[in-house]
């Protein structure tokens, strides 16, 4: 089954929102990134009525290609 939202319907535009750690290192006047993370999802929604999905319940392949896509984890 694609992802669809339970509310409208909707099967193809989702707001997908992540979060990004980076450690960054401060060194007189210069900042540098040492150290990031791949983003993780944290929450999945219907971009047509914002209903929040469960990312969980997304069919394996759907959610793996969501993730490989946004490099995430």
């Amino acid at each position: 089954m694609p992802l669809t939202c339970s509310a409208c319907g909707n099967t193809r535009k989702f707001l997908v929102k992540t979060l990004q750690m980076h450690v960054v290192q401060l060194d007189d006047t210069r900042v540098e990134v040492s150290e990031e993370s791949k983003p993780g999802v944290i929450e999945v929604l219907c971009d047509e009525c914002e209903a929040a999905l469960n990312f969980e319940e997304v069919e394996d392949a759907i959610r793996k290609e969501i993730l490989l896509t946004l490099g995430a984890r």
